[in-house]
Parts: structure tokens; sequence; C-alpha cells
């Protein structure tokens, strides 16, 4: 009897893979597949106001005094490169490039030259850095804040990756 379960086994492999390769692709639920993150768009800093921010987003601020400025481009690089992991943890990045007329926002947190400030939900100012920081740090900055912490707890947000 052995001898006719191997051929059995056989028909039913191959069976299955030309079903495999004739069947028609199934075309993705887009319920099945993650929510992209919107594009990269920094808000300008003359527009910014990060009251309305509170208990929404995370506010990462640069400020610059020109966009020729390498530092500010530096960031906004390293930024755009890990933008999918930072929109979900509800950054929004405001960027402020026009020393005069000063904005609302520079008389707010005061910058000299380039500087990079990130903002809890809450409000508060969590880190001033005068040199640039890649993705992955500001990553780690935010993962260490009270309140993301809770929401990795909570299981909130879906920016729980864990590669930085």
């Amino acid at each position: 009897m052995r001898p006719r379960i191997r051929p059995l086994c056989l028909l039913a492999a191959a069976s299955f893979a030309l079903m495999t390769v004739l069947a028609p692709a199934r075309a993705e639920d887009p319920a099945d597949t993650p929510a992209a993150a919107p594009a990269f768009a920094p808000v300008p800093g003359a527009e910014a106001d990060l009251a309305t921010y509170v208990w929404k987003k995370r506010p990462v601020v640069v400020f610059a005094d020109s966009t020729a400025d390498p530092a500010f481009a530096e960031q906004m690089t390293a930024i755009a490169e890990r933008w999918p992991d930072l929109a979900a943890r509800d950054v929004v990045v405001i960027a402020d490039t026009t020393p005069e007329p000063m904005s609302a926002l520079r008389r707010k947190l005061r910058p000299r030259g380039f500087s990079l400030v990130l903002i809890e939900k809450d409000g508060t100012i969590a880190a001033r850095k005068p040199l640039p920081w890649s993705g992955r740090e500001i990553i780690g900055a935010i993962d260490k804040m009270p309140i993301r912490r809770e929401e990795i707890r909570r299981g909130a947000g879906s920016g729980m990756t864990t590669g930085y």
C-alpha cells in the first residue's frame, strides 16, 4: 500500500502548485494594509501655533537662519528619511527659517542659529539641540518621553516599531 501513497502525495502537491500559479492574483483589500503615513510636509514656522497641537501632536521644531544652512538641510533629510516612523508617533514638523520678522514661535522658543526643539504632547519642551539629530535619535528621545511610554504601555499608536 505504501507505494500508492507516494504518487498520490506527488499528484496533490503538483495540483496545488499548478493552482497557485494559474490562479488570478488576489487584489489586496485596503483594510488589510496599514495606513500609509501622510506625505512629509513641514509646517512653516510663521503659520504654526503650538497651542493647536497640545494633546494631539508632538511638535519637532527646526530653526535655522536660512534654508541654505547645511545643518538645516541635514536635519530635514534625516527627518524625511524616517518620516513614516515619526508620523506614527504623532509628530508634526515645524520649520522656521525666517529670523526676521520674528515669528511668534521664535519669540517663544528663542533659538540661536540652528536649533532642534522636541516638544511633548502636553506642550512641555523635552529637548533642545544645537546640532542636527538623526531620525533614530529623535525616535529614541520620543520613545523615552513619559506620555509616549504610556501610549506604548496601552498599545496606542501604530508606531510600535522596535528597529530605530
